[in-house]
């Protein structure tokens, strides 16, 4: 046998998304190499790893025990990187984030400078919707959650990071009035909406509902940046967060839609579970974000107040 790390932690990769395709994307290589590494690993092995049918890769029963042996290989290498820098004084271990996917555009700006400042911290974050969000803290699978509407079920701790604006957006083309009567416009205007357990889809169809809306629902799409780029194409009209659109804004590729009773404002929040025995990592990070947080609103953010 002459495994390298490498090719455990792609099988392993592989083995956690049931595709060769998602791994190479998750770990930022090519299609091919990931394929190349998958077939080289396999070639060491007498009994198969894995089976395809059709255009799907399954994984045989061997193939999840030494999936379970290479994520535990992998720990270990974890774990004497984490000791070796501790002796040195550094803080180790790792930082487990879950946040809303409007999120993206947010929690980086908190996370580059604690991170720069402490090598020996390993970065794990999740982006992904609203309920699966909130899932994840449920399940104690992270440290914490960043969301911008809270959650109804949960006893949890919070700490307010940034508003969220939502605004009325569209294609910089179009003709746009003040003072538009909401009934009428969103009778004709094609809406573009975000899935359901999409937080920003709830902002929404909460608006809607609230002003008794009659709206004609033009598509669903997965992501704000799929929201984006229906808009750049002239497609519709969403209701979408300020912070994700700044560049189109400013380049006048999209427009703010003055409408009556918007923006609708929430806040970013970072929550975790009452009672969460937090690591050094994320004591630590709670710490930085308490004292440092209003200096990186103001640093990073200010942009934000012209609207």
């Amino acid at each position: 046998m002459n495994y390298t790390l490498n090719q455990l932690q792609i099988f392993l990769k592989i083995v956690q998304t049931k595709s060769v395709t998602k791994a190479s994307e998750e770990l930022h290589l090519t299609q091919p190499a990931v394929s190349i590494q998958l077939k080289n690993f396999q070639d060491q092995f007498e009994i198969p790893l894995t089976e395809v049918i059709g255009r799907k890769i399954y994984i045989t029963d061997f193939g999840l025990e030494i999936a379970e042996a290479a994520e535990n290989i992998i720990n270990q290498v974890h774990a004497i990187n984490y000791k070796t820098l501790a002796y040195k004084g550094q803080l180790t271990g790792r930082l487990k984030l879950s946040v809303v996917s409007t999120a993206k555009y947010v929690m980086p700006y908190f996370l580059a400078d604690f991170m720069n400042q402490n090598n020996g911290i390993e970065l794990l974050m999740d982006v992904t919707n609203k309920n699966k969000v909130i899932e994840s803290l449920e399940n104690n699978e992270v440290d914490f959650a960043l969301v911008s509407i809270l959650p109804s079920n949960l006893n949890f701790e919070k700490l307010d990071l940034l508003q969220n604006k939502l605004y009325l957006v569209g294609n910089s083309q179009t003709n746009s009035k003040n003072n538009i009567n909401l009934k009428e416009l969103f009778k004709d205007l094609p809406l573009i909406f975000r899935e359901k357990g999409s937080g920003t889809r709830q902002t929404m169809e909460s608006f809607i509902e609230n002003n008794n809306l009659s709206v004609l629902k033009k598509m669903e799409l997965t992501s704000n940046e799929a929201v984006k780029q229906a808009l750049l194409a002239d497609l519709g009209y969403s209701i979408m967060p300020l912070i994700g659109i700044k560049n189109e804004l400013q380049n006048n590729e999209l427009q703010i839609i003055p409408v009556k009773g918007l923006p609708i404002t929430t806040t970013w929040s970072l929550i975790w579970a009452k009672g969460k025995k937090h690591s050094p990592v994320s004591l630590s990070f709670l710490d930085y974000l308490k004292n440092e947080k209003d200096q990186i609103i103001n640093e990073k953010f200010k942009w934000y107040e012209m609207y």
